[in-house]
């Protein structure tokens, strides 16, 4: 087939085509550029209905869950600083994942080391708070956590009556054998660094009188702590006029 030369085409049909073009490269030159947006992160459904969903096998779901949420901060072309994200939201999908897998640790591992380490008071306390009240479901295996938030508590939040609230539970709740003495021991070393020396030294005294410690290097240094107890100066009382 012949071709005609681009000279014969009318004028007015040539300059509409070179408008035509002109208007497509300025349209896309001008227009903005997309931009990821951040997906909120959406409140879990329930135990029952995640359960049902895992097809029977709750506890692989369940890792795979706190994979996804472990990297939900990071989206296709945008990263969300974990200061910004729900958590309440954040803590609802721990609690689920601990229903689908109450023996699996990395839940509490991410509330206490991941999400508790932002710089916001209020959010700190919320994730340490869900530490302590998981703590107390299996408190011989999730001891570990517990002691993480006592120390939290007493060095990031400077909250030492935090800080014992979390060591007495230590005490009081995980008593099993494979707990270590100086996990239930933070509690009288705490009531040092408050003042409380009497109480510290009355707990300090109980508990070598017990007999419970058995390793002699860590009874000589409790028996040196109760010396320098008993030379540690009270608080001097105001005077009265």
């Amino acid at each position: 087939m012949k071709q005609r030369r681009l000279a014969v085409v009318p004028l007015p049909v040539s300059a509409l085509v070179v408008l035509a073009l002109a208007s497509q490269i300025t349209f896309a030159i001008v227009q903005a550029r997309p931009q990821a947006r951040a997906e909120e992160l959406l409140t879990p459904p329930s135990a029952a209905s995640l359960r049902a969903m895992s097809l029977g096998d709750p506890i692989p779901f369940a890792q795979l869950s706190t994979l996804w949420l472990q990297a939900f901060d990071n989206q296709p072309g945008v990263s969300i600083p974990f200061l910004d994200l729900d958590y309440g939201k954040v803590e609802a999908w721990l609690q689920r994942i601990l229903e689908l897998d109450p023996r699996g640790q990395y839940p509490l591992m991410m509330a206490s080391q991941l999400y508790a380490q932002v710089p916001d008071a209020r959010k700190q306390r919320q994730m340490l708070e869900l530490v302590h009240h998981e703590f107390l479901v299996d408190p011989n295996r999730r001891w570990p956590w517990m002691a993480h938030a006592a120390i939290m508590a007493k060095h990031r939040l400077n909250d030492l009556p935090l800080a014992l609230t979390y060591a007495q539970a230590l005490t009081a709740y995980a008593t099993g054998p494979e707990v270590p003495h100086w996990a239930r021991q933070m509690e009288i070393f705490l009531y040092e660094d408050m003042g409380e020396y009497e109480t510290a030294r009355i707990l300090l005294g109980g508990l070598l009188s017990s007999g419970a410690v058995q390793d002699p290097h860590e009874t000589h240094f409790l028996i040196e702590r109760l010396k320098a107890l008993s030379g540690a100066e009270k608080p001097s009382s105001p005077s009265k006029k």
